[in-house]
C-alpha cells in the first residue's frame, strides 16, 4: 500500500511540475535539511565542549 501511494504521488508531481520546476524542489528540499543538520551538528558539539569546561 505505501509503494502504490507512493508512486502515485510520484506520477503525481511528474505530470503537474516540469522537470525544472522537480529539480529545484529537490534542492530546495536538500538545501534545508543540510542547514538543519549542519546547525544541529554545531549545537551538539558546542553542547559537548561547553559541557567539557564545566566539569
Amino acid at each position: 500500500m505505501k509503494k502504490l501511494a507512493l508512486f502515485s504521488i510520484t506520477i503525481f508531481s511528474l505530470l503537474l511540475l516540469t522537470s525544472c520546476e522537480a529539480v529545484e524542489t529537490v534542492f530546495k528540499a536538500g538545501m534545508w535539511w543540510g542547514i538543519i543538520l549542519v546547525v544541529g551538528v554545531i549545537g551538539i558539539l558546542l553542547w559537548l565542549f561547553s559541557r567539557g569546561k564545566n566539569s
